[in-house]
């Protein structure tokens, strides 16, 4: 084998491999996804009961419809989700009035808030422990949408929708 050949396969070899590597490890750090996953557990509502949000989600990649969890008492939705810990899953929701939401802190993305836009709820100190959480109980019908400000402009938006 010629050996100047047999070299410039192996740099050929080397240097796709490492911008495989490089593309790999970037396809994470792009976009306005919020660190979402674009996936959840949860059944959706039907599209003809899916809240208007007024645009409030559209940047928030773990948004993939309004997750159905009405006739519990109790749900609950990750703070800190997603691939960099910057969403919150699921990132929207439908209950039922009386209902207690709990925010729950994975412990991923850094500090986090939960915060209503029109200040009706919320933890507006910014906490970072895993297992932390923070309740409300909904008892108005209504659409809450609510942010974590540190990371609002990574998308991490939610919303609540409230039926009676």
């Amino acid at each position: 084998m010629n050996p100047n050949l047999a070299a410039y396969d192996r740099r050929s070899v080397l240097r796709a491999t490492g911008a495989a590597l490089v593309t790999g490890s970037l396809a994470g750090c792009t976009g306005a996804d919020g660190g979402g996953d674009g996936g959840s557990d949860y059944e959706t509502v039907p599209d003809e009961e899916e809240p208007d949000y007024d645009g409030w989600l559209d940047a928030t990649g773990s948004y993939d419809g309004t997750a159905d969890l009405r006739g519990e008492s109790e749900v609950e939705v990750a703070v800190g989700a997603g691939n960099r810990g910057t969403a919150f899953e699921p990132a929207a929701i439908m209950i039922d009035a009386g209902t207690t939401v709990v925010w729950r802190w994975t412990g991923a993305g850094g500090g986090h808030n939960v915060v209503e836009e029109n200040e009706a709820f919320g933890i507006g100190e910014i906490v970072a422990e895993e297992g932390h959480t923070y309740e409300h109980v909904f008892e108005d019908p209504g659409t809450y949408r609510y942010v974590c400000t540190p990371h609002d402009a990574q998308g991490m938006r939610g919303a609540v929708a409230v039926e009676e």
